[in-house]
């Protein structure tokens, strides 16, 4: 029997009230799980290496670690999209920050004027539009991931080679051995599924 969506997704605050509590170890994996994509596609995006990255996701949770306790979830003040995109922002700075100090460790000729490059590689408007980019894929990838959990493995499967994989609907049909009109209606119960998981996120993670 299929969970109702409500049981499947916690509300956005009352995953943050959750996350106050750093023992709540399967708060902070839901919270990981959601997130660590994203981090890092910005990371990679905004020139870091993929190792930079990586710190950059790592530092990022353990600053949400350390500030969310202050974090007041209040969508007229400041959305949480913005805040995490602060946090990653200044990791980010971070990194950047190390990698001069390092190029210029020998002699250390011209660093105070290699960071302040390194910097600005990236406009904050320019950063801003990859998150909000980054942010409606990781959206969708979310979505997809908590409803493919929910569904039934076989209607993936058939959604997944019919809209992902581009067959056509008599190639899946005779794949899995159903009728073409199976292909149809599984393509319609995930895509429905899907909608519904984003529409909720959208709420939820403002």
């Amino acid at each position: 029997m299929e969970r109702p969506l409500d049981e499947c997704i916690p509300t956005r605050a009352t995953l943050l009230l959750r996350l106050k509590d750093l023992q709540d170890n399967s708060s902070w994996q839901d919270f990981f799980d959601t997130y660590w994509n994203l981090i890092f596609g910005v990371a990679r995006k905004g020139g870091l290496t993929e190792a930079e990255a990586e710190d950059v996701v790592q530092e990022t949770m353990i600053a949400v670690a350390k500030h969310i306790p202050d974090f007041k979830y209040d969508p007229q003040i400041g959305s949480f999209k913005g805040w995490l995109l602060n946090m990653t922002r200044w990791r980010m700075t971070d990194q950047l920050r190390r990698r001069g100090r390092s190029a210029y460790a020998t002699d250390g000729q011209g660093l105070d004027e290699a960071l302040t490059q390194l910097a600005m590689d990236m406009p904050d408007s320019d950063l801003e539009k990859l998150w909000d980019a980054e942010w409606e894929n990781n959206l969708l990838e979310a979505a997809t991931l908590k409803a493919r959990r929910r569904l039934d493995p076989m209607h993936y499967q058939l959604y997944d080679c019919y809209v992902n994989k581009d067959w056509s609907p008599e190639k899946v049909a005779k794949a899995f051995a159903v009728p073409v009109g199976q292909v149809y209606l599984a393509k319609h119960r995930v895509t429905e599924s899907i909608k519904q998981e984003v529409e909720r996120l959208k709420k939820e993670l403002v």
